[in-house]
C-alpha cells in the first residue's frame, strides 16, 4: 500500500491538502513489519527520481522511486528499509532534458548545517507540550484586536553570541528561549516576532531567501529543539510570530527553482516568475500544488509548533504583477490590470483559513501600499489578514523625528495624518529592522541635535508612538538606544546598558511598556474614535501634541502630553475633558529614565480656565523634549 492515495492526489490537485506536509517528505515508518522511511516528492517533469542519502552510500541508482499518483500529478515514492532518523538525504532529479539535479527535500523537516545543502531525516512527532493554558488562553482572547499587542522583533543569531566560539558562537534554541524570556518578561512585551527561522542558505539575508519552508534552521538546533523553544516562552505567556515569505524564493541548486528541470514552483514565464531586483524566483499562485504547498508550510508552523501568528513578508510584491519592475519586464492580467488576481485568491484563501482554523492564530501583512481592505472580511472584497504593518506612519514619523526641531512645525501633519485613516484597517506600528540597516542609521543616530538632544528626541518619539492608536513592534536593540546599524555578523551592543544614558532609555521603553499593558485605554479601541481624542492637534508652532485614550468602560483614560522642540515651558497649560484630578505616572525628567529631577507633583487638580477648546485645564510645567502621561 502507498504511502501517497488517491484521497492525497486528489486534494493535492485541488489545493485543499491541508496535511500534505504529513505525506510528502520524508517519514519515519513501519511497513511489514520493516521500520525505515518512506519518501515522497513532486516532480511531474522528471523522467526519474531517486534517494541519495547515508543510507546507501550516496548511490544513484539504489533507490530508484516509484511515480506512485493515480491522478498523473507526478507524485514520486519510495520505502527505505534501515533509513534511520537523522541520517541525510537529496533527491536526485533525472531530468527530460537528460541533466541530473540534486535536490534538497522540499518538505524536509530538518537541513543540514550551512554551507552544506542536504536535507536531514528528523521526527517531529513525541514532543511533550505543557503550554495547554497558552493555548486555551489564545483561543479565549477574542476579538485578537482588543488585546495588547507589542511585539519584539528580534534575530536569533545576533541577539547575543557565546565569544570565541568557532561556530559563529550562536546561541542554541534552548539557550536563547532562556534568555530572551528573561528579558521579554522583564520589559513587558507580549510577542517576540522571530527572524530567519525557516531554513535558508545565506546568513546575509537574514531569512528572507528560503530554502527549507518546513525546517527550522539547523544553525541552533533539531526541530524539537525549536519545540522547546516555543513551549517555554509560551510557559512564560510570551506568544511567538515567525516571519513566513511566501513571496519569493531564491535560485540556489539544490532549492526549489526548475525543481524538476522546468519551472516547478514558480511561474514559467520569467516576466511573471522573477524578480529582477531581487535575483529570485517568484511562486506560481494559479497552481493548486504550489499553493497548497505554501498553506501547507503554515499550518505546519502553526500545528506542529504552536506558532501564534505569521508576519507575511512582501505582501506588495506578490500583489503587484509589475512590483520592482519596468515597462517591458511584466504582463498585465487578463482584464489588463497590474494586479496578480491569483495572489490575491491565495490570500484569500489562506487567511481565512488559518484564522477561521486556530482561533487567536494572528496573519500580518507587511504591505507598503495603500491596496484597499488588507484587514478587510473576504466577503466585502477584503484580504482577510488579521494586521497589515503601517509603514506609512513609520516613514512620516521617521521623516518628523529625523528633522532639527526648528523646522518640525512645517511638518507637524506627518505625526497626526494618521489618525485621518486609522479606522480603514487593524495597524501595527512599526520600527523594524529595515529601519536600522543599509545606511539608515540606528534609532539613536536618526534623532537631531547632540547628544543629550537625540536621547530626548528618542524618548519623545517612543512615547508618541506608545500612546498612538495601533499594535506596537519594535526591533531589538531600539529599546536600550544601540548606536550602531544592525548586522546579522555580531550580537548586540549589550554593553552599553552599563552607560546611564542607555539604561535611561532602556527603562523608559520598560515603562511604557508596562503602562501599555496595564492599562485597557491604551489597546482596547485602536481601531475607532471611541478610543482617541486630540486635545490639541494643532500647535504646530511650539512641537506639541496631546490626546487621550480611552478604555470602553471610561474609566482610568492616559492623557499624553509630548514636546518635540528644546524650549522649556514653565507654565504650559493643556486642556483636560473634564473637571476630575488628574495622576501623573510618567514623566520624561525623571532621573531613573536619564532626566534630572527626584520626584514631581503627583497629582494635579483642574482649574477652570478654558484652554484647547475645553473648559478646564492644568498648568504643567513641561521641559525641553518633555513628555508627560496621565491617568484620570
Amino acid at each position: 500500500m502507498h504511502n501517497f492515495t488517491e484521497m492525497d492526489s486528489y486534494l493535492f490537485g485541488q489545493g485543499t491538502h491541508y496535511e500534505i506536509f504529513k505525506k510528502m517528505g520524508a517519514h519515519p515508518v513501519e511497513q511489514d513489519g520493516v521500520k525505515g522511511v518512506v519518501f515522497d516528492v513532486w516532480a511531474p517533469h522528471a523522467t526519474a527520481v531517486s534517494v541519495i542519502g547515508e543510507f546507501n552510500g550516496w548511490d544513484e541508482t539504489k533507490h530508484m522511486m516509484e511515480r506512485v499518483d493515480p491522478a498523473e500529478m507526478g507524485v514520486y515514492e519510495c520505502f527505505i528499509p534501515k533509513a534511520k532518523v537523522g541520517q541525510l538525504y537529496k533527491f536526485l532529479v533525472y531530468t527530460a532534458d537528460g541533466r541530473k539535479l540534486y535536490k534538497a527535500d522540499p518538505f524536509a523537516n530538518m537541513a543540514e548545517l550551512r554551507p552544506a545543502t542536504a536535507s536531514r531525516i528528523a521526527d517531529v512527532e513525541g514532543f511533550r507540550w505543557s503550554d495547554s493554558a497558552w493555548m486555551k488562553k489564545r483561543e479565549a482572547a477574542e476579538p485578537y484586536y482588543e488585546q495588547p499587542l507589542a511585539i519584539y522583533e528580534v534575530h536569533p543569531g545576533s541577539w547575543k553570541r557565546h565569544p570565541g566560539r568557532e561556530d559563529d558562537g550562536f546561541y542554541t534554541y534552548k539557550q536563547f528561549a532562556e534568555s530572551l524570556a528573561d528579558y521579554v518578561t522583564e520589559m513587558g512585551y507580549t510577542h517576540v516576532e522571530l527572524m530567519g527561522i525557516s531554513e535558508y542558505p545565506f546568513d546575509g539575508s537574514w531569512g528572507y531567501q528560503v530554502t527549507g519552508y518546513y525546517a527550522p534552521t539547523s544553525r541552533y538546533g533539531s526541530p524539537k529543539d525549536f519545540m522547546y523553544l516555543v513551549n517555554y516562552l509560551h510557559k512564560k505567556g510570551i506568544g511567538v510570530i515567525l516571519d513566513w515569505v511566501p513571496a519569493h524564493f531564491p535560485k540556489d541548486a539544490h532549492g526549489l527553482a526548475d525543481f524538476d528541470g522546468s519551472p516547478l514552483y514558480e511561474y514559467a514565464d520569467p516576466k511573471k516568475g522573477e524578480h529582477p531586483d531581487w535575483g529570485t524566483k517568484i511562486f506560481d499562485y494559479g497552481k493548486n500544488e504550489v499553493k497548497n504547498f505554501l498553506i501547507g508550510s503554515a499550518i505546519n508552523w502553526i500545528e506542529n509548533y504552536h506558532i501564534d501568528g505569521l508576519r507575511v513578508d512582501a505582501v506588495a510584491s506578490m500583489l503587484y504583477l509589475d512590483y520592482g519592475k519596468e515597462a517591458g519586464q511584466w504582463i498585465a492580467n487578463k482584464y489588463g490590470g497590474n494586479e496578480n488576481l491569483e495572489a490575491i485568491e491565495f490570500f484569500k484563501h489562506i487567511n481565512t483559513l488559518i484564522t477561521g482554523r486556530y482561533k487567536g492564530v494572528v496573519m500580518i501583512a507587511e504591505e507598503s501600499t495603500a491596496w484597499p481592505k488588507v484587514t478587510g472580511k473576504v466577503e466585502e472584497g477584503g484580504l482577510n489578514f488579521s494586521y497589515k504593518w503601517n509603514m506609512g506612519w513609520m516613514h512620516d514619523f521617521l521623516d518628523y523625528m529625523k528633522l532639527d526641531p526648528y523646522f518640525r512645525k512645517d511638518n507637524h501633519n506627518k505625526m497626526t495624518f494618521a489618525m485621518s485613516y486609522n479606522e480603514y484597517e487593524k495597524y501595527i506600528l512599526v520600527l523594524s529592522h529595515d529601519e536600522v540597516v543599509h545606511l539608515k542609521c540606528s534609532m539613536i543616530n536618526k534623532m537631531p541635535g547632540l547628544e543629550d538632544d537625540k536621547f530626548k528626541n528618542l524618548k519623545a518619539g517612543y512615547a508618541f508612538m506608545m500612546g498612538h492608536p495601533g499594535k506596537k513592534l519594535l526591533f531589538m536593540g531600539q529599546d536600550f538606544a544601540q548606536l550602531q546599524e544592525w548586522s546579522e555578523k555580531r550580537e548586540l551592543d549589550w554593553f552599553l546598558l552599563e552607560n546611564p544614558k542607555h539604561r535611561g532609555i532602556n527603562e523608559w521603553m520598560k515603562a511604557l511598556l508596562h503602562i501599555y499593558r496595564k492599562y485597557p485605554a491604551s489597546y482596547q479601541q485602536d481601531i475607532n474614535w471611541n478610543g482617541f481624542e486630540w486635545i490639541n492637534a494643532n500647535d504646530s508652532y511650539r512641537g506639541i501634541f496631546s490626546f487621550v485614550r480611552k478604555p470602553y468602560d471610561g474609566s482610568k483614560r492616559l492623557l499624553y502630553v509630548c514636546n518635540f522642540t528644546p524650549m522649556a515651558y514653565d507654565d504650559y497649560r493643556v486642556g483636560v475633558p473634564e473637571n476630575t484630578k488628574l495622576h501623573l505616572i510618567l514623566n520624561s525628567e525623571d532621573e531613573k529614565y536619564g532626566g534630572t529631577e527626584k520626584r514631581r507633583k503627583a497629582t494635579y487638580t483642574p482649574e477652570h480656565a478654558e484652554c484647547d477648546g475645553r473648559e478646564y485645564s492644568i498648568a504643567y510645567p513641561l521641559p525641553p523634549y518633555g513628555v508627560a502621561v496621565f491617568e484620570y
